[in-house]
């Protein structure tokens, strides 16, 4: 009796495409980001399957290979996957190897990519808080001789700046890995995408509380311009610590 063969990428496609069950199929990942690809990565596939429709592929739902990852989803479930949630921003940038709906699961994946208004106004408070408040802490801990507190506290600082600065771009934020690739194809309405990343850079390595300041001055005007005054306000005296001296 032979050994069955491991379930490849361009096998599946085959086997799915030919089944009318599946109304859809998208590529998400390192394969779906021009470039980013090695030869670690794996096809991280969604089979979308018409709602109510019935297929032998449910055989293969949580099929993990090194070669191949497959998440097997209604239509419906598709449409609400990362609405919100980590896997949002994987759909952002994923692409459709097929779309039997006349165009509609690409526009899921569109509007996977847009925030909207009020969505995008409620987290950007949301996160402009959390900068401020690990901000806060690090030129604090800089101020009390705590140095390994204060480039900890500026690290984390970090995340919660990006994901106020994408909720104001109404985007989501990419994961670490495509940080650099999102910013160099799509840059962030407002700011030079090299002096950010440098600006980071050096926070995270060594809370630089000059450089933290200076960029404090940047983002809160732009929060301010966006509506978000309200917030920072509430920070009252203690904005003092926060703003260049």
């Amino acid at each position: 009796m032979t050994a069955q063969r491991p379930l490849t990428y361009d096998r599946f496609v085959e086997i799915a495409t030919a089944d009318a069950a599946v109304v859809g199929l998208v590529l998400k990942g390192s394969q779906a980001h021009e470039g980013m690809t090695t030869d670690h990565s794996d096809h991280d596939l969604y089979v979308v399957l018409a709602d109510g429709a019935t297929t032998n592929l449910t055989q293969y739902a949580g099929h993990r290979t090194a070669e191949l990852d497959l998440v097997i989803v209604t239509l419906s479930e598709f449409r609400a996957a990362g609405m919100p949630g980590f896997e949002r921003y994987a759909l952002a940038r994923a692409r459709f190897v097929l779309d039997r709906l006349g165009g509609e699961i690409a526009e899921v994946l569109a509007a996977k990519a847009r925030l909207d208004a009020d969505e995008a106004f409620r987290d950007a408070d949301e996160w402009l808080d959390a900068y401020a408040n690990s901000l806060y802490r690090s030129l604090k801990n800089d101020r009390d001789g705590q140095p390994l507190a204060a480039r900890l506290d500026a690290a984390d600082s970090i995340r919660f700046l990006f994901e106020l600065l994408f909720a104001l771009d109404r985007r989501p934020r990419p994961y670490n890995k495509y940080l650099e690739w999102e910013l160099a194809r799509y840059p962030l309405r407002g700011w030079d995408t090299g002096l950010l990343l440098e600006a980071v850079d050096r926070i995270s390595g060594t809370g630089d509380p000059i450089l933290q300041r200076n960029l404090f001055a940047r983002v809160e005007a732009a929060a301010r311009g966006a509506g978000h005054g309200a917030v920072l306000d509430a920070w009252g005296e203690d904005l003092k610590l926060m703003r260049p001296q």
